[in-house]
């Protein structure tokens, strides 16, 4: 509740006339900013690592649970370890909360498409049929794997309760914070020598829009989402006005430990594999079966960052210019 989705999907819901009450459960309290567009939503300081959520859930007679709490930054989190209780073992018992109610009718998850990993034997596309050729070894996107198996087992233990999984790739936009807004406002990009991975971006409008519409309508099922269009990780970070930086495989790890303990980009292993591979996720079935069709492609999602966040370039054109002309002096010296 304290986060941009789970704060502004409460503001959302609240306009909406036909839904009776909104309970929003975080362990922090949200800005005062955001507590004032939320409207007449509640908010619990709970913990959903807690049994005690049981007896929110119970009491304020919820019919529909949106879990919006998966955390991909460990340093945010408190760490790993606390990262993985939150991620976790919350959902666990969140799960077993919504299984004692028989009130609840619907369960919305926020997951991500980090469940199929980042490889080189990576299909072209992952659609929600496909699993990854190398499972995740651990951190995030383990989390969201185990995540996800959990809920499964919750709809066999509760056929009555209609379960939604929406699989978001990365999601940018001019008022959310993450891990990869944060990158490419870095003014040098470290990137891994020799890879240009391919890239999707989800606007943080977008991502709303499909967790409003999947907590009001019956949408049963795992739905990837994310903008059309791809960009490579240069064109991105060309885009943003950037510089970037080729750093050899071997010293990838140890330049994003640097980043991480200087709390300048919170990136982990399995991000960093991103950068390596990539990922693309086919989103038929979203525009098909769930009938959304996403208003920005990964593309304008990413133009409306950089201008959102008013990146300028690094280095402006006279400096490109003059670089050019020491970079052409020297060719010909050399020739």
């Amino acid at each position: 509740m304290s986060r941009f989705l789970g704060g502004h999907l409460a503001a959302r819901l609240a306009a909406d006339p036909r839904i009776e009450r909104i309970v929003g459960v975080d362990t922090v309290p949200p800005s005062r900013d955001l507590l004032r567009r939320m409207g007449r939503a509640e908010f619990v300081r709970a913990d959903i690592r807690n049994p005690l959520i049981a007896k929110v859930i119970s009491g304020a007679g919820v019919d529909t649970v949106v879990h919006a709490a998966l955390s991909a930054a460990p340093g945010s989190s408190g760490g790993r370890t606390a990262m993985k209780e939150m991620n976790v073992i919350g959902t666990m018992q969140l799960l077993a909360a919504c299984q004692k109610a028989s009130s609840v009718r619907r369960v919305v998850l926020k997951s991500t498409t980090a469940v199929y990993g980042s490889g080189s034997r990576d299909p072209a596309f992952f659609d929600e049929s496909m699993t990854p050729k190398d499972l995740p070894s651990g951190g995030y996107a383990k989390d969201a794997a185990e995540i996800e198996g959990y809920l499964r087992g919750f709809g066999r233990r509760r056929p009555d309760v209609t379960t939604t999984v929406l699989r978001f790739c990365n999601y940018v936009g001019p008022r959310i914070d993450t891990v990869m807004t944060g990158y490419f406002a870095l003014p040098v990009v470290p990137t891994v020598l020799g890879f240009d991975p391919r890239l999707q971006f989800l606007h943080e409008e977008d991502a709303l829009a499909v967790l409003e519409r999947a907590a009001t309508e019956e949408h049963p099922g795992v739905f990837n989402v994310a903008g059309d269009g791809v960009l490579t990780l240069s064109q991105a970070i060309r885009r943003a006005g950037r510089v970037e930086v080729g750093v050899p495989s071997p010293a990838v790890g140890p330049v994003g430990r640097v980043l991480r303990s200087a709390r300048v980009v919170d990136y982990t292993p399995e991000q960093m594999r991103f950068l390596n591979f990539g990922r693309v996720v086919d989103t038929s079935r979203l525009k098909e079966r769930f009938g959304f069709r996403p208003r920005w492609t990964t593309v304008q999602a990413f133009d409306d960052y950089v201008r959102g966040r008013a990146l300028r370039p690094v280095l402006g054109s006279e400096r490109l210019a003059a670089a050019e002309r020491m970079v052409l002096a020297a060719a010909r010296r050399l020739a």
